[in-house]
């Protein structure tokens, strides 16, 4: 469950029984194990936690209903067999059924995206539909801005589910659309594509390049003159590039990166 969903559920004065989330990782330089930020935030609120999808069905009394957001994993039929379970996605249903629906819908152009809470049957994203709302994404829309917008609204339709109940499920209508994972080398940036599909893949988060056989990556970029950035050609319009990090270094802005690269005005990346 997203951090946002659960602190809402919790303040809204809903009884969380159990919270399901991964394992603790190693990370860092000594390889400590971390919890995941819903367990951190779960064991914060004093609430039972476990990686085991499986440990709800021994809870006694049983659960009444379970909230599934970005959990990441296919739940097992025995599992919904015993307990209803509803999903927060982010998409409106069936279009980007799939891991990376927020991202697909920037790649492909998507003016209009949204949320789904539905039920979670042993399909991937099939589930019908109990709240739906429709958000804007703007031209300029990161995939991090995107998302905090959809994590708000689906927040909400889930606060609202469990306050007024349910109700009636709509079936998906509509042709399915799967929104795979984005793969890594789907990040790297092809400057012979259009200005347009550029923008909307640094509008992801960690797209990249190379400069002089250096990597650098890409945060921020513009389609219209700003007068703040460095302009580099594309397969159609040049685009600006407002933002970037090179290998080894923080994210800045990218004259200052240019001015230490020796960049010159009618300079080209992906050498």
């Amino acid at each position: 469950m997203a951090v946002p969903t659960l602190r809402a559920i919790v303040e809204a004065g809903h009884e969380v029984v159990l919270v399901v989330t991964a394992a603790d990782k190693r990370r860092g330089r000594g390889a400590a194990l971390v919890p995941s930020p819903v367990k951190a935030a779960a064991t914060e609120l004093g609430l039972p936690v476990t990686d085991r999808i499986d440990d709800v069905l021994d809870l006694d009394p049983p659960a009444e209903l379970g909230v599934v957001v970005a959990f990441g994993r296919l739940i097992k039929p025995h599992v919904l067999a015993e307990l209803q379970m509803i999903n927060v996605h982010f998409s409106l249903l069936p279009r980007w059924r799939g891991a990376a629906p927020v991202e697909r819908a920037i790649l492909a152009g998507d003016e209009v995206t949204g949320v789904c809470v539905m039920d979670v049957e042993e399909g991937l994203d099939t589930g019908a539909v109990y709240r739906r709302e429709e958000v804007v994404v703007g031209i300029d829309t990161t995939a991090d801005e995107l998302r905090a917008v959809l994590v708000d609204v689906g927040t909400r339709l889930v606060l609202d589910a469990l306050a007024n109940g349910l109700g009636a499920p709509q079936p998906q209508a509509g042709e399915p659309v799967y929104a795979r994972k984005i793969d890594p080398a789907e990040l790297q940036v092809d400057w012979t594509s259009p200005a347009l599909d550029v923008h909307r893949l640094v509008r992801l988060g960690g797209a990249w390049t190379t400069h002089h056989g250096r990597r650098l990556k890409i945060w921020r970029t513009s389609l219209q003159p700003t007068g703040q950035g460095i302009v580099v050609p594309t397969g159609t319009d040049p685009i600006e590039i407002l933002e970037v990090q090179p290998e080894g270094k923080a994210r800045m802005p990218a004259p200052a990166w240019a001015n230490g690269a020796h960049w010159h005005a009618g300079d080209s990346l992906g050498t």
